[in-house]
This record gives structure tokens, C-alpha cells and sequence, in this order.
């Protein structure tokens, strides 16, 4: 890049930590337009948070950005210049969504950048012609393989004809054919617009020789920089790999050498061959993960898995240890059939995951010891033999050290040191060095070498790098499932007469693969002539288009998801029932038993009082008080009832002679209640007695006449109906659309809201319209359910209560929208709405004492609460014949609580990643 050159990127002392660590150190940077630029480097050197600053999806934090001449830290150049710029982040399909077809995730971009109609369907057609996706636009993106997933997320980042185009590792994962497409269709769209600038960044050092323009990053900082022919120069090496370890600080690249792998010695006894497999397959459900497999690896030989993502390596793998069982065909190791269940044999086999999988919480030596004695190391060995794992593994310095501390090539290392602490005969590693620097891998690779040559450990590693595939023994190359051919390397770059391992791979991934997986000339041709204006729609700070964009995507999702929608729909229904029949307060069929110790008629008449109450269910009259307290302990009674020695004859004198009732307080409501049945049976049967008495006349005055209104046989089923429906309401739409946001977070997809035109307010509102709706349907059913099932009849106003709903599941959404707007994680999203509404709900919303009994704090809660309001407007409704006259009140609130919920929102959610 020449003083002369434009920039499309300039970066003055950018820095980026999280928490301790420094992830871009002082980067000062111009990034020349018009070009292809690379940012290489292994994983954890600052390359995807570099390009997350400079697409606006993260917040700066210390540093100047100038991205299309402007500065990205003033949020209205980031609004005005978002519509230049597309962004595909790290992943396979991490900006795509899983459930959405090809058509559907397409149209869903289209909108979000002010398309109509037109132009997305001319757009969409173009793109998926050009990209050999229009036979599939109908099929979901979570069923495409990993090359058409990475070419869809291409798709819906240029579904705005960008002018920068930033690709974070697009072909980590996909297979050499696949990758070589891609940067082919990059081409084509460059030579189609030759002013739109392309940055990307990458770990494959062979693919990087591609671009016009390099980046070197290590540690944050930048190495170098230039077109790939001046690093080489400058560096005097022959392949960008040995560039970038060349231009390492020297304490990184101190005691690295050439890799030189020795001959291997021939094996030879009845144990020569190790891993054995015929036929091996293994289906989940339809899908063929593993389609009968054959190979042979022999003791002591280092067996290289070539493949992409999902192509069955992994799997492979889990069978031959035992993890996961084979569907079909047999599996042996050394002789001997694989059986999880055979502990011996699983001995033999150290296996090292593709993703770190030891405890964080444990030191280094700690996961060492753990690891040891899980495998049985006898406790006079297990010291020595860890000692000699730090030793050989070059673990010391950092024994005492978390794993998370540590960087990535000594984390697998270590991995390695714990796979192999039990001395087994086979290893198994699956993709052990992906993302780690050239250094720390040739390291890895020594190691290997060692333990495969030195102590004839069998080696079976699946791997990404085409130059790691060439230092095996043999290899097999696998696709979809099925291995396509297995030799050494040099025989397999033979049979196909080509000098590369990468070419001699795509010649036979083009034999396995079918024609549609390549564009037609006549698409490409279409991609080069067609040209659209760019829309102004997406200058609008408020778009319905966009709205609706994101509504119509959470309800196709939410449509599509069996267990949401099964959560919203019958658990409900589910819950109402439980809730309804289960909070009752009605106390009746009270077990009882009486301890007449005065064995009269009397005592006899007095204890006939409680047997004729509905109220109460006798048991077996008591003997004493050891049984008393016995059955009392055991539950069988509730209410004992002790009648004094006497009693006939001082009542007979007119005497007061006092009656023991013992009532079992372990739940003080019921004991209370029980208290007042009591009492009120003993009155009644004072007032027979005064009745019967020749002065009992005179003595009564008058007589009290109880009556109930609303509720006459004071049933609680009639009153916990109409307030179980508010707690519902708030409960499950709540916690659906906390899983809104928290989701997309997750998952990744929210960096689609970072770096898209969509605001704050419309990407809440239209997530939440969805959810109204849902909890809608909901209110109807609950409703439905209360009136047919449970025979409670609404005797107001319907439209009333439908209005109320409608207010109250709105905030009820729009407290899940909070929850889900400042929290991270979706357990914790769950955990926060469930204490948000149920407590408050339950406890302080009048649902058993009323709001104006309550004092302090909790009245402050019962008044602010939602359910406070529409839990009178639900039972004014249901039991009161009540309408919108007498209940509009309760209304106010509701609608002041929603524009509060929704700002509250909006501030909680930010447009960028913190």
C-alpha cells in the first residue's frame, strides 16, 4: 500500500481487553480499498475481535476507527454507513437461522434492508443462481452441509450490495472443495463490483496466498503487513507458514525447527493391526452420520482423518472408544470387539475431543492427579508418572496454572498429557491442533512422533490442514459419511496424478458430489449483469418493514419449534388444570376422632353435632392420650376432640364445662380455618341447648342471618379460577419471550441486530408481537377451560376482560423483553422471569390477601404489579358482572406499565456487543 492508496479502514491505537485480557494491543493500521485483505493468524491472536470492532458489532474502547470515512464510534455514522457494510461472523451459518429456509433467511435480510418485495425476489434468485443454492431454497439452513451453509451466510450478506465485505474465518470447517467455490464466488462478485472492498480473516496460511493484501496478528499486535509476495521476500521462505513463524517474536519461535518424521518400523506378530472396521455405520434417526466404513491401522502408524465439519469424523471416532454405539458393522481393537462395557479394553485408548474437555477449575497437576487415578494408576507410580507427564509435555512452569490461563497450544498439550497419563496403545485425537499457531502445532506434531515411533502408540487424528495430513502414515479421505479412499498421501496424490494434496482431494470430492453444487455458466453470467439502486428505505429511523421483518421470523421460528410451542399451548392448559383443582382453600372431609371420657348421652349427643357437618369425616373414637398423639403424629386425624369426665352432669346444672378441641397446627391457614368450623358448630349447638331450656326464649333477642353474595356456597373453585388466569398469563408469555433476545445472544444471531439497520424499538416490538399474540390464544383457552371444564361462567362483560388481557399480556411480554434485554444466558433469563412473576404474583398481588392489607414494601409491589390490576378485572368479570364502566380504573396502570416496560427495554439492550 503506497501513501497514495485510499483507505476503507484506518486504525489509530485501537486496543480491546476482556477483563485481564488484552485481545488488540495499540493497533495502528491503514486497510487499502478496493482489495482483498487478510487478517492471518491462529485463534486468540485478535483477528475476530479486530473485525468485530471495525464492522460496529462490538464497542470501541480505547482508540480511533475510521471505517468508509467516518468515524465508528459516532453512533449516527455507524446508522448512516451500516448499510454499506456486510458482515458474516465466525461460524458455520452464525448468521443464518437454522429453522428459516434458504428463501426465507434471504427475505428475511432483504427486509431488514428496505427491499420490497420486487427487488428481494430478483435479488434472492440472483444470488442462489450464482451460487448453486436455487435448488434448494426451500430446504431449512440447519439441514445444509457446511460449504452451502457458509455460501447462504455469503448470500444474506450481500443481499445489499455492500461496499465492504468483512468475512470472519468463512471456510473454517468446510471441505477443500466447498472452500475453493467460495473463493471463487468471491471473485466473481469482485470482478461483477470492483470498488467493493473484501477483509477477511483466516488461519489457513494456503488459502491466505490468495488474497492482494496480508495482515500478520499475534498476541493483538501486527506483525507485518504487505502483498503475499513481500512477506516472502522479506521473510526469505518459501510458504506463508514458515513467513508467519518467521516474523514471531523470537521467544516464540526460539528452539523451532523443521519437522522431520522418521520411517516408521514395519509391525509385525498376531497384534500388528491395531483398529480394524467393517462396515461400521452409524444413523441418528434418518440420517446417516457414518456409512459403512472399512479401514486397517496398524501398531505404531499415525492414521490421518481427512474431512470437513460433519462429514462423520467425529463419530467415527466415539465408536471405535466405545462413546457412542454403532447402528450397523463391527469394530475391533487389537483382536478384540469394542465394548463400552469392557473397562480392560478401554485402558488401551487414550482419546483427546476436538474441544477442550478438562476441568477449568483444576490446576494443571490437579487434572493430571484426577486423570490418573480415574485410570487406576497404582498410588506408589501415580507421582512419578505425573511427574514425567510435566516433564515430557513441558507442563512444569505452569503446573500450579488454570487451563483457562493458559494459551491454547499449552491447553493442548496438556489435553494431549491427560490422554495419554495411562500409558494406553492407541490414540485417538480429533482435530487437536485447530487454531494453534504453526510453532505450537509442529510441537504437537514432535510429540506425536515421539510416542508413535519411540513407544509404539497408535495414532488415529482427524484433521482440517492439508500439510498435517501429509505427515500421516496413511490416511483416509471422508465425505458424507463414507470414506472415499485410504493410502499413504503420496500414493493417493498418485493415483489422480496431481501435485498437491488439497487438488487431489476436491478431484475426488467432485467424484462423490453431484453437479448442483457448482453454478452454471449461465448464473454466473446473470451474477455479472445484473445490478440493482440501492434502497433509501434503510435510512428511516422507524420501519414497519423492518418490524414486521423480525415478527415474521420469531413466529416462523417459534411455529417451527415443537417444544416452545408445546410449552405455550398445552402446558398452560396443563398448569390451569393443576392450579385450579390444586390452590384450594375449601376445608372439608376433616378426619376427626373424639375422646369422650364421659361416656353419656350428653357427651354421646355433643359429639353427633360434628358428625352430621360436611365439614367433618369421624374415625374410630380415641382411647387415650398416647393414642391421641399417636394418630395425630401419623396424620390419620386432623381434629381431636376431648370431652371432659362430667360434662352431662355440670351442663345439666348449668355449669360452663370446657371442651378440649386439638387441631393439628402444622399449616396454620387450615388450622384456623378448622378453628372457625369448630366454633361455630359449638354455637350452634349452645343455641339448640337455649332453645330447649324454658328460659331460652326470653334469652334470644334475635337471630343472625348470614348471607354471600357473588359467591353463595363460598366455593373456592369460583374464586382461584379467575385468579390462576392472571398468574398464567404472566407466567409462560414472560418466560417465552425472555428466551427471545437471551437466545439470539446465545446462539449468535444477534450479531445480525448489531450490524443491520434495525433499531432497538423494532427489534423488541416485533419480537414481542409474536408472543401477544401466543399469549392470546392462551387467555381464549384458559377462558374456554374455566368456563367448560371448571363450570365457572363469566357473568360480565367479555370484551371487557379481552381488552384487559390484551393490555396485560403486553406487559406481561414486556417484562420478559426486560429480563431477556440485560441478561446473557438463557437459564438465567428462565431463573429471573420466574422469580419476577411468580413471587410477585402470588404473593402481594391480592390473589389471597388484598392489596390494601398489606404494608410496606409489599404494598408498594401490590400496587406497581400488573397482576394487582387485572387480577380485579378478571375477578370483577368472572364473578361481579362487572364491565369496562366500574373497571376502568384498573386499565390506567396497564397502559402506563407498557411504554415504561418497552423504554426500560430499549435501554437495557445495546447495539453493540459490550
Amino acid at each position: 500500500m503506497t501513501a497514495n492508496d485510499p483507505s476503507v479502514v484506518q486504525l489509530i491505537e485501537v486496543s480491546l481487553r476482556y477483563n485481564k485480557t488484552c485481545a488488540v494491543d495499540a493497533v495502528t493500521l491503514d486497510i487499502p480499498a478496493n482489495r482483498m485483505v487478510g487478517l492471518i493468524g491462529p485463534d486468540g491472536v485478535g483477528k475476530s475481535s479486530l473485525l468485530a470492532l471495525i464492522a460496529g458489532a462490538r464497542r470501541m474502547q480505547d482508540g480511533t476507527i475510521r471505517v468508509l470515512d467516518g468515524d465508528m464510534a459516532d453512533a449516527g455514522h455507524r446508522r448512516d454507513v451500516c448499510p454499506r457494510i456486510a458482515y458474516m461472523p465466525q461460524g458455520l451459518g452464525k448468521n443464518l437461522y437454522p429453522t428459516l429456509t434458504v428463501f426465507e433467511n434471504l427475505d428475511f435480510f432483504g427486509r431488514l434492508f428496505g427491499q420490497d418485495e420486487q427487488e428481494r425476489r430478483a435479488r434472492i434468485a440472483d444470488l442462489t443462481q450464482s451460487t448453486g443454492l436455487a435448488p434448494f431454497v426451500e430446504r431449512p439452513a440447519g439441514k445444509l452441509s457446511g460449504g452451502m451453509k457458509q455460501k447462504l451466510g455469503l448470500c444474506c450478506a450481500l443481499i445489499h450490495d455492500p461496499d465492504l465485505l468483512i468475512l470472519d474465518e468463512p471456510t473454517t470447517g468446510v471441505d477443500p472443495l466447498a472452500r475453493n467455490q467460495f473463493w471463487e464466488l468471491i471473485e466473481r462478485i469482485r470482478k461483477r463490483r470492483p470498488g467493493m472492498s473484501v477483509l477477511v480473516a483466516t488461519a489457513y496460511m494456503d488459502e491466505a496466498q490468495r488474497f492482494d493484501w496480508l495482515v500478520a496478528m499475534d498476541d493483538g499486535k501486527v506483525l507485518d503487513i504487505g502483498t503475499p509476495g513481500e512477506l516472502l521476500e522479506r521473510t526469505g521462505t518459501d510458504n506463508l507458514e514458515e513467513a508467519f513463524i518467521a516474523l514471531l517474536p523470537e521467544a516464540k519461535r526460539s528452539g523451532h525447527h523443521t519437522l522431520v518424521i522418521p520411517p516408521r518400523p514395519a509391525a509385525s506378530g498376531e497384534n500388528a493391526v491395531a483398529i480394524e472396521a467393517h462396515g461400521l455405520t452409524c444413523r441418528f434417526g434418518d440420517f446417516v452420520a457414518v456409512d459403512h466404513v472399512d479401514f486397517r491401522i496398524e501398531r505404531g502408524e499415525i492414521f490421518g482423518f481427512l474431512g470437513s465439519n460433519g462429514c462423520g469424523k467425529s463419530t467415527t471416532m466415539k465408536m471405535l472408544t466405545g462413546l457412542q454405539p454403532a447402528s450397523e458393522g463391527e469394530a475391533f481393537l487389537f483382536g478384540k470387539p469394542v465394548d463400552p462395557r469392557n473397562i480392560d479394553t478401554r485402558r488401551r485408548v487414550g482419546y483427546m475431543s476436538q474441544a477442550f474437555s478438562l476441568y477449568s477449575e483444576l490446576s494443571v497437576l490437579q487434572n493430571l492427579d484426577l486423570h490418573a487415578r480415574l485410570f487406576e494408576i497404582p498410588p506408589q507410580r501415580r507421582p512419578a508418572r505425573i511427574q514425567e507427564m510435566l516433564d515430557r509435555f513441558d507442563l512444569q512452569g505452569v503446573a500450579e496454572q488454570l487451563p483457562e490461563d493458559l494459551p491454547l497450544g499449552v491447553r493442548q498439550r496438556l489435553s494431549l498429557a491427560v490422554a495419554v497419563i495411562h500409558q494406553p496403545e492407541i490414540l485417538i485425537l480429533d482435530e487437536p491442533t485447530s487454531g494453534v499457531d504453526p510453532v505450537a502445532r509442529d510441537g504437537f506434531w514432535e510429540l506425536l512422533i515421539d510416542l508413535s515411533r519411540n513407544d509404539g502408540v497408535t495414532i488415529f487424528i482427524s484433521t482440517h490442514f492439508m500439510n498435517e495430513a501429509l505427515r500421516c502414515d496413511r490416511m483416509s479421505m471422508m465425505h458424507a459419511g463414507r470414506v472415499l479412499d485410504s493410502d499413504t498421501p503420496q500414493a493417493l496424490m498418485d493415483k489422480r496424478g496431481l501435485s498437491t494434496l488439497e487438488e487431489t482431494f476436491i478431484a475426488y470430492l467432485r467424484d462423490a458430489t453431484d453437479d448442483n453444487d457448482t453454478p452454471t455458466d449461465t448464473s454466473q453470467a446473470a451474477l455479472e449483469e445484473t445490478a440493482f439502486a440501492q434502497t433509501n428505505a434503510v435510512k428511516s429511523r422507524f420501519s414497519p418493514r423492518r418490524l414486521y421483518s423480525y415478527a415474521q421470523r420469531e413466529a416462523m421460528e417459534l411455529r417451527r419449534d415443537p417444544v416452545r410451542a408445546t410449552l405455550a399451548l398445552i402446558g398452560t392448559v396443563l398448569l390451569m388444570f393443576i392450579m385450579g383443582y390444586g390452590i384450594n382453600l375449601d376445608v372439608e372431609d376433616l378426619s376427626y376422632a373424639v375422646l369422650d371420657r364421659d361416656q353419656t348421652t350428653t357427651s354421646a349427643a355433643y359429639a353427633e353435632t360434628l358428625t352430621g357437618s360436611r365439614y367433618f369425616q369421624e374415625k374410630p373414637p380415641l382411647r387415650d392420650y398416647d393414642e391421641l398423639e399417636r394418630r395425630m403424629r401419623q396424620g390419620d386425624i386432623s381434629l381431636a376432640v376431648e370431652i371432659p369426665p362430667g360434662f352431662g352432669r355440670e351442663l345439666k346444672r348449668g355449669d360452663t364445662p370446657q371442651i378440649g378441641f386439638w387441631v393439628d397446627g402444622a399449616m396454620p391457614t387450615r388450622a384456623n380455618t378448622v378453628k372457625g368450623y369448630v366454633q361455630g358448630i359449638h354455637q350452634s349447638y349452645l343455641q339448640d341447648l337455649a332453645e330447649q331450656a324454658p328460659q331460652g326464649a326470653a334469652g334470644t333477642a334475635f337471630d343472625v342471618a348470614l348471607r354471600y353474595r357473588y359467591n353463595p356456597d363460598v366455593q373456592s373453585l369460583q374464586a382461584m379460577v379467575p385468579a390462576v388466569i392472571p398468574i398464567l398469563l404472566m407466567m409462560i408469555p414472560a418466560m417465552l419471550t425472555a428466551l427471545g433476545v437471551v437466545r439470539e445472544k446465545e446462539l449468535g444471531s444477534i450479531t445480525n441486530f448489531y450490524v443491520t439497520p434495525v433499531t432497538r424499538l423494532e427489534f423488541l416490538i416485533g419480537k414481542q408481537l409474536p408472543y401477544i399474540a401466543l399469549g392470546m390464544a392462551n387467555f381464549f383457552m384458559l377462558v374456554a377451560f374455566s368456563v367448560w371444564v371448571f363450570d365457572v361462567p363469566i357473568k360480565g362483560s367479555m370484551l371487557t376482560l379481552t381488552l384487559g388481557a390484551l393490555l396485560y399480556v403486553t406487559c406481561a411480554t414486556g417484562l420478559g423483553l426486560l429480563i431477556s434485554s440485560v441478561l446473557n444466558s438463557q437459564i438465567a433469563a428462565i431463573f429471573g422471569t420466574a422469580i419476577a412473576t411468580l413471587v410477585p404474583a402470588t404473593q402481594f398481588s391480592g390473589l389471597i390477601y388484598p392489596v390494601s392489607a398489606l404494608e410496606g414494601a409489599s404494598a408498594l409491589i401490590g400496587n406497581l404489579y400488573p397482576t394487582s390490576h387485572f387480577l380485579i378485572i378478571s375477578r370483577g368479570v368472572f364473578s361481579k358482572a362487572l364491565g369496562l364502566a366500574e373497571l376502568y380504573p384498573y386499565f390506567i396502570p396497564l397502559l402506563i406499565t407498557i411504554p415504561t416496560l418497552t423504554l426500560l427495554s430499549v435501554a437495557g439492550l445495546k447495539k453493540q456487543e459490550q
